[in-house]
């Protein structure tokens, strides 16, 4: 997964590189996708508000989804579309450095405990920097930044 979702990031860099050098008017991003790794969806995140061309992302077809990073990246986008019977969302971080997030109910039963040196603890300072991240690229755009934090707090799609 980390090659493809590195391969992925390296592609989009390329095509908005033309587009750039191209003056095209515009870049149109189709989008199905159930998410991917933290860092290449950064990476397509920050190529995307870097580029002097205007990216559309448009999930489709019917039935296509941009969950987890693709949630990330259609809020990134200027334009963000979606064909009918479409989705997003579920943007909840899933791993932190190989161990699984803890389950919902170990979730309450760590808030009980002191925050500095658990799990807990690391887990809030990842789901506290998705969030704060959607909520900026939410803000950037013009989008909804509640359910944006949903998306990453609840999983929300």
């Amino acid at each position: 997964m980390n090659e493809y979702a590195e391969q992925a990031a390296e592609f989009l860099r390329e095509r908005l590189q033309q587009a750039a050098e191209r003056a095209a008017d515009g870049v149109v991003i189709q989008l199905d996708t159930p998410g991917g790794l933290d860092s290449s969806m950064r990476t397509i995140v920050q190529d995307i508000l870097a580029s002097p061309v205007p990216v559309a992302c448009y999930v489709a077809p019917s039935g296509a989804r941009a969950a987890s990073a693709g949630t990330y990246i259609l809020y990134a986008s200027h334009i963000a579309a979606m064909a009918p019977g479409t989705n997003l969302g579920a943007a909840t971080p899933v791993q932190l450095g190989g161990i699984p997030m803890p389950k919902e109910e170990e979730q309450e039963e760590e808030k009980a405990k002191p925050v500095a040196g658990n799990e807990d603890a690391k887990r809030n300072k990842v789901v506290n920097d998705a969030v704060a991240y959607i909520r900026g690229l939410a803000e950037l755009h013009g989008r909804n930044q509640e359910w944006a934090e949903k998306a990453v707090r609840e999983a929300a799609s």
